[in-house]
């Protein structure tokens, strides 16, 4: 197609690509540049529509892989602009072969939420309000809906009241929230403002980690200025629960400030570590303790008083991270950071500048609480879900896919050479094939490469294993049986030395520990 000028004046063939009517300076009408917008925005509606009509029933894996949809995309830079209509055609073609479908009711790989319809909508009209919800003072309505969304989300974790809230990106920028507000405090005891003079001369600060924490935790610490080499690593038992009697020990062998990261949720088993104990003796010994719960911490919200014990004892914490976009079903991407000491998580976050208008005593400036300054509004999305969903909706989401993943486990099980790793507690499920590292991978592999269902690989204690996770609220047990009968296919596959023909575009990666997909 011919490029046009933004400003609306014709092309060499006389056309206007940008379909504006010129006024006598050339620029283009209001009237032309509203019709622009309606018709690119209903021409993506209608690819979103159709996408979505299909979602349930699509290969979850991409049909092609990076090299061929960059090759799509790519080319030169148009000489000049292009038909907004014509560029998303351009895009929903190019882009088609490349999606994974993770919203899709067979998709169980890491740990990713779908989107319920309410959260999806309003996610659409934030991109529409384009909201810098960063002050009150610019987005009233986007700080607003913020301060509810994590005031639903305090009363429904069991968490004080009075705890701050931040909004983020996802657990990793949560995490960074929180244990920058945990460095603020054990320094501030010490005499040390760290926000002024910054780590070099303070008081060493000990950070005490489990032996099989989430790597999104080392990379919230490095980017604090502590460094991986500096982790006092506690240990763990079978199922990757940090052990008290071995974090009492850590702590009683030093003094000054310290931080205990303890998790709710193992990425690969989904098993807790005791929050009540942990959060018990760092309190003893003068530590913050932070609590990563990207997705384990909804356990508060079962129906189940054995899941909820789960969590027992996580309000005690001194602060928390979890996501949106796992089992809230929320879009990507939305974390959140809760933190008991409101003055600890200001005074690591906040900034000020004469030019900006802050918000009056009662209201919320969400910039003073992430480490963001201008940011999307995230808080439209995240109040949606909580209100579309409600506190019983919530419950029987979680429950419904606790009770998927103990389907999943029973169904592997009974599958010859497939045995379930993990006690399932929640909604994790780890599987090996015939005890073998090989055939383990192949079999994940071709699950992905059939299309038919999405699971991932990983390594634990030393050994390659699939991961299962069930957080999609459009899983039914159909999908399970569906899922299962796919798994089976690909162990009769992987044991006769079947590989994926695509396999540069569906093989799943094998880390010491999973991606939290956040």
């Amino acid at each position: 197609m011919a490029g046009g000028r933004l400003d609306g004046t014709d092309t060499p063939d006389g056309t206007d690509t940008l379909g504006g009517t010129d006024t006598p300076n050339g620029a283009q009408t209001s009237t032309a540049q509203a019709a622009q917008v309606r018709a690119a925005t209903v021409r993506a509606f209608e690819h979103v529509a159709g996408y979505l009509d299909g979602l349930r029933e699509r290969p979850v894996a991409p049909a092609s892989g990076y090299e061929k949809i960059r090759a799509q995309l790519g080319g030169p830079l148009p000489a000049g602009p292009c038909d907004p209509v014509e560029v998303v055609d351009t895009l929903a073609a190019a882009a088609a072969d490349g999606l994974t479908a993770t919203g899709s009711p067979r998709f169980f790989g890491y740990v990713i939420g779908g989107i319920v319809p309410a959260a999806l909508a309003a996610d659409v009209m934030a991109v529409a309000w384009d909201q810098n919800a960063g002050l009150s003072s610019l987005a009233p309505a986007a700080a607003a809906a913020e301060s509810v969304a994590g005031s639903w989300v305090k009363e429904l974790l069991g968490l004080p009241a009075s705890a701050s809230v931040g909004i983020t990106t996802g657990t990793q920028m949560a995490h960074v929230t929180a244990l920058g507000a945990a460095r603020h405090r054990v320094l501030a005891r010490h005499g040390w403002d760290v926000e002024a003079d910054g780590l070099h001369g303070a008081p060493p600060v000990r950070v005490l980690v489990g032996a099989d924490r989430h790597t999104t935790v080392d990379v919230a610490l490095r980017l604090l200025g502590f460094g991986t080499r500096r982790l006092t690593v506690v240990a763990a038992d079978e199922a990757g629960r940090m052990r008290p009697d071995a974090l009492r020990a850590a702590l009683a062998d030093g003094s000054g400030p310290a931080i205990v990261v303890a998790q709710a949720g193992e990425i690969n088993t989904g098993a807790f570590d005791p929050l009540a104990e942990i959060c018990a003796i760092g309190h003893e010994h003068g530590a913050w303790v932070h609590v990563d719960g990207a997705f384990g911490l909804w356990a508060a919200v079962s129906a189940s008083a054995r899941r909820r014990d789960l969590v027992a004892g996580m309000a005690a914490a001194d602060s928390w991270a979890t996501d949106g976009h796992k089992w809230l079903n929320v879009a990507y991407d939305c974390g959140i950071a809760i933190v008991a000491d409101d003055r600890a998580h200001r005074a690591a976050m906040s900034t000020r500048a004469d030019y900006l208008v802050h918000a009056t005593d009662g209201e919320l400036d969400p910039l003073e609480w992430t480490p963001e300054f201008s940011r999307r509004a995230r808080g439209f999305a995240l109040y949606a879900a909580l209100r579309s969903l409600g506190r019983s909706g919530l419950t029987e989401l979680v429950d419904r896919c606790c009770a998927h993943a103990r389907r999943f486990a029973v169904s592997l099980a009974a599958l010859d050479g497939v045995a379930v790793l993990n006690e399932v507690e929640l909604n994790q499920v780890l599987v090996r094939v015939d005890d073998d590292d090989a055939t383990t991978a192949a079999t994940t592999d071709l699950v992905v490469a059939g299309g038919e269902a999405f699971v991932s690989g990983t390594v634990w204690r030393g050994r390659v294993a699939m991961r299962v996770s069930v957080c999609n609220w459009t899983t039914t047990e159909a999908d399970v049986d569906r899922a299962v009968a796919a798994v089976a296919a690909a162990t009769t596959g992987a044991r006769a030395g079947n590989r994926p023909r695509a396999a540069a575009a569906h093989t799943t990666s094998h880390p010491r520990a999973g991606s939290a997909g956040g």
